[in-house]
């Protein structure tokens, strides 16, 4: 039996999710300023109720961003000290490629352009295709006005896929959606990147920050396995 935890902190809904072959089990937050304090507790409530250590897990997936710098570095660090502390691999998500698989799962179209709102007048957006040979990046994660995101988009008519917060242009006639990141949907992705053998050793959960790519500090990677602690014993 393969099993997945997964955590998804890159904007104001913060989720976990811990995936069996036959289960689900889901927690959500809202607000980032819980982000550090709820998620512990959340993957504790989800082991918990599942009846599973965090060492029967097979590996840990984690939406890596783009985000919230802070809550992706809360994703990281609290990834790293879990996973150093299980002794389990790592895979990290496309915030934005999550937003895609959501999408596909409310569309019957097989092209995405996911797009979160940055703030400062700028979004993160990239492009997603889907084919049978699963998802393919069409174009790479990038923080642009929301006017050079939709001028740049290759598809006459693009599926949008849009995080809280954003408001189109009136001229702007795309058909979109609302799918924020989850960790439902890190889950299932994270599921294949491991199945695919793409598990990465702990020190690797970093952020996908387009601003500035920003590692934990040695502080904050202590203080996280501290915490995790908590959560293995």
């Amino acid at each position: 039996m393969t099993r997945i935890l997964a955590i998804e902190t890159s904007t104001e809904l913060a989720t976990a999710a811990l995936l069996t072959d036959s289960d689900m089990f889901i927690r959500e937050l809202s607000g980032v300023q819980t982000h550090s304090q709820g998620i512990l507790p959340a993957i504790q409530a989800l082991l918990l109720e599942a009846g599973v250590r965090l060492q029967d897990c097979d590996a840990i997936a984690f939406g890596c961003g783009p985000g919230a710098f802070t809550g992706i570095r809360t994703a990281c660090g609290i990834v790293q000290g879990l996973a150093y502390g299980a002794d389990l691999p790592v895979v990290p998500v496309v915030s934005l490629l999550a937003m895609a698989e959501a999408a596909r799962e409310q569309v019957t179209v097989s092209e995405f352009v996911c797009i979160l709102d940055a703030r400062m007048n700028e979004v993160y957006w990239a492009q997603y295709r889907l084919s049978d040979a699963g998802w393919q990046e069409i174009t790479a994660p990038a923080l642009t006005s929301l006017e050079a995101a939709l001028a740049a988009i290759s598809l006459e008519n693009p599926q949008l896929v849009l995080g809280n917060g954003l408001t189109l242009p009136e001229s702007v006639r795309y058909a979109s959606l609302l799918c924020m990141p989850h960790a439902k949907q890190v889950g299932v992705l994270g599921r294949g990147g491991f199945n695919a053998g793409l598990g990465l050793p702990a020190d690797q959960a970093q952020p996908l920050y387009l601003r500035n790519k920003i590692a934990l500090t040695t502080a904050e990677r202590e203080q996280v396995k501290l915490q995790a602690g908590k959560v293995l014993s």
